[in-house]
């Protein structure tokens, strides 16, 4: 037996979960703020590096959401509701999974110019997720509720924001973009990125029931 697996047993399971889920949100704060130095980045080839680099980050969150996954299936000791834990898992990495689709289709697409929109979407996104770091951190110990749930308004006012500039890029879109196929393309990296901050306000979700069960 190696001096990690003897560490392991003495180390409370409830501070195992909650040291991967500080790192899942730790790791959505890099891969949202890659997010934005893509968006504001015009060199296609630092581009293509970037989108790389967001794609590693988002396997590094599929890493981390697995070993959750592993964790809830050998521990009875869980610090919440195990189908909690599970669902928080899971929201968290959907907010991954549509940074790296926004992402993957600045590329695929050959998107040259980055709009307005785009840039404003990607700032909301790592805003959101900035918030999520908070709350996560600040569900350790529950001492302070209160910047929890300050945390998770926020992200929601975050998310109405997002889709207004949404709506209005759409509606900005239709009336000027003449060509069809470059229409289609910029709907759909605005989508994900909306959804994106959809999805944040899914943890947020998770993240207001676990207090309120928990309080």
């Amino acid at each position: 037996m190696n001096l990690n697996t003897i560490i392991g047993i003495f180390v409370p399971k409830d501070r195992k979960f909650f040291d991967k889920f500080e790192t899942a949100a730790e790791n959505l704060v890099g891969i949202a703020g890659e997010l934005k130095n893509l968006m504001n980045e015009h060199d296609h080839e630092k581009r293509s590096e970037l989108v790389k680099k967001i794609h590693s980050l988002e396997n590094a969150g599929d890493a981390i959401t697995h070993d959750l996954m592993i964790e809830l299936s050998s521990n009875f000791i869980t610090p919440f509701d195990r189908e909690d834990i599970h669902a928080l898992a899971t929201a968290m990495d959907n907010v991954a999974d549509f940074i790296d689709a926004s992402a993957k289709r600045i590329e695929l697409y050959q998107i040259d110019v980055i709009t307005e929109p785009m840039k404003q979407l990607a700032e909301l996104v790592e805003q959101s997720v900035k918030e999520l770091s908070v709350a996560i951190k600040e569900m350790r110990s529950m001492k302070n509720v209160v910047r929890v749930k300050e945390a998770l308004v926020r992200i929601n006012s975050i998310e109405n924001h997002s889709d207004t500039i949404y709506n209005y890029a759409i509606a900005e879109l239709f009336k000027t973009e003449k060509d069809a196929i470059n229409l289609i393309k910029v709907r759909e990296i605005l989508e994900h990125l909306e959804t994106a901050t959809d999805r944040c306000e899914d943890v947020a979700d998770v993240i207001e029931s676990i207090i309120i069960k928990n309080s």
